[in-house]
């Protein structure tokens, strides 16, 4: 077995696993979890299983103009994203497509889930280093009990999308849409692998996982027709016929996509360079859909908190045909740093990504009222009152120090600040040197910001012990694993 996928095995296996029983299935206009019906909301996670690093800036080696840096988070890193969602509510959630590879991948040091094909002319490949990465993300995904929206291809060139994987046939973007273009074999050839992979760390088949809830035609198929919508869902439905199909077209509705058997969800997205940014659009695409299929709001966001409660509010209560909102996504939510900090996205609107619990020092950008809007429809959902409180948070992990004045933690998944103590001896006697120390610094680079430095260890000779402690409302962590500076640096166990 190869190294890292073992290291996987055993952080997974690090906390019990609850298996789910049932899949998600459709009812009319419902999705049901066995007898009971499943409705959920939350900040979307795109970057479940890819990252960007937005305060690496552009990389001018990039044509298309945007040029972002992305990488593979590390099993630490996307474990720390579960916990926080799960502990945050989260019972569903919808990431981002699977990316394409562009010729620009290599100088912008970039790597993408879709390889061009082997020999010219053939099916793409997929990327094995990508797509374990993958398979960690659904294994957390059924450890956490949060169940998952997986699009396959983006209409857009922002992870490489359809155009990308055109060019591997010397098409056109819009050939993608074009049901005998070699494009779109090779779409459906990208489906047919990805369904029936085989999951290195759960051993089951793709189409065997019960944490996926759903597969998805891709991301804003704004150009989607009939027919393509008719072969793709009946490719996904052939090869996972437990799981449900998700029409990913989105600013209409295709009416024949309301008769067809095969698709289960209809899903739109709201933003307002598209006019569609308001509470109203749920009832009309209720209405629309008239109880014929489930509903979906896939995304929306990048407007003030008055307006984000206004939709959310809509898509808990607005009823059409005994058919409500089945779900619901604010865009859009990072996590935090394997050694301290957060990842964040800002868009062109301003906005920034939020967050989990939300934090006072994105006040700026709304974050703590967002998330509290967001829990609550979540609480709404379940018929519920008020979201239950959060947990007392788990341990961070200490990074090692080799200099006391950037002191590096991953923080624990629902933290408000963290308590710092030293001690000369490993049992100590512990000093606390610093209390509601916040690693929630929005925008953070992690070249020139610090979450803590300690300098007056420079001025103390001998061996000095430190360890962490996360606090929030609930209580105290237990403490982190314990690091030494000084002669030389080791690991203590706790």
């Amino acid at each position: 077995m190869h190294r890292w996928v073992l290291t996987v095995l055993l952080l997974i296996s690090s906390y019990p696993v609850l298996a789910f029983e049932h899949f998600i299935s459709r009812q009319g206009h419902q999705l049901m979890d066995g007898n009971t019906e499943f409705r959920f909301a939350g900040l979307h996670a795109p970057e479940l299983h890819r990252l960007e690093d937005d305060a690496r800036g552009v990389c001018a080696a990039d044509p298309r103009g945007w040029g972002q840096y992305f990488n593979w988070p590390t099993a630490e890193e996307q474990e720390n994203w579960f916990q926080a969602l799960s502990f945050t509510g989260h019972k569903a959630m919808r990431v981002y497509v699977l990316s394409v590879a562009h010729p620009s991948d290599a100088a912008c040091g970039r790597e993408t889930h879709i390889l061009a094909p082997a020999t010219e002319g053939g099916m793409p490949v997929l990327n094995e280093k990508a797509m374990l990465v993958y398979d960690r993300m659904i294994a957390l995904a059924e450890k956490y009990q949060i169940r998952l929206i997986l699009p396959f291809i983006d209409h857009w060139d922002w992870w490489g999308g359809r155009a990308q994987l055109a060019a591997f046939y010397g098409e056109t973007a819009d050939d993608f849409y074009r049901t005998d273009s070699r494009t779109y074999a090779a779409y459906l050839d990208v489906i047919r692998q990805v369904i029936q992979r085989k999951n290195s760390i759960t051993g089951r088949l793709y189409s065997e996982e019960k944490a996926i809830m759903a597969w998805e035609t891709g991301n804003e198929l704004k150009d989607s027709t009939a027919d393509f919508v008719q072969k793709t869902v009946a490719q996904i439905k052939l090869h996972a016929p437990r799981q449900l199909s998700v029409d990913g077209t989105y600013l209409k509705i295709i009416p024949e996509s309301l008769t067809n058997p095969a698709v289960d969800i209809i899903s739109n997205h709201f933003y307002t360079t598209n006019n569609n940014n308001n509470p109203e659009q749920v009832s009309k695409d209720l209405t629309a859909i008239g109880g014929k299929k489930v509903y979906l709001i896939g995304e929306f966001g990048l407007t003030d908190s008055k307006n984000i409660a206004a939709i959310l509010d809509a898509a808990v209560k607005t009823e059409v045909k005994g058919a409500k909102t089945a779900g619901v996504f604010v865009w859009g939510w990072r996590g935090q740093r394997h050694n301290g900090g957060f990842y964040f996205h800002k868009e062109y609107t301003g906005h920034y990504s939020y967050r989990l619990p939300g934090f006072a020092e994105a006040e700026f950008n709304d974050e703590q009222q967002v998330v509290n809007l967001v829990r609550l429809a979540q609480a709404q959902m379940a018929g519920k009152i008020k979201p239950d409180p959060l947990p007392v948070p788990l341990a961070p992990t200490l990074r090692a120090i080799t200099d006391p004045l950037n002191i590096q933690w991953l923080g624990a998944a629902v933290a408000h600040y963290y308590r710092i103590e030293r001690a000369s001896s490993e049992n100590g006697p512990w000093q606390r040197i610093a209390d509601k120390v916040s690693n929630a610094k929005l925008p953070f680079d992690p070249a020139k910001d610090k979450i803590f430095a300690d300098p007056e260890a420079l001025t103390l000779h001998g061996t000095l012990y430190y360890r962490v402690i996360a606090v929030n409302e609930a209580g105290d962590s237990a403490p982190s694993d314990i690091r030494s500076w000084g002669n030389h640096e080791a690991l203590i166990p706790n």
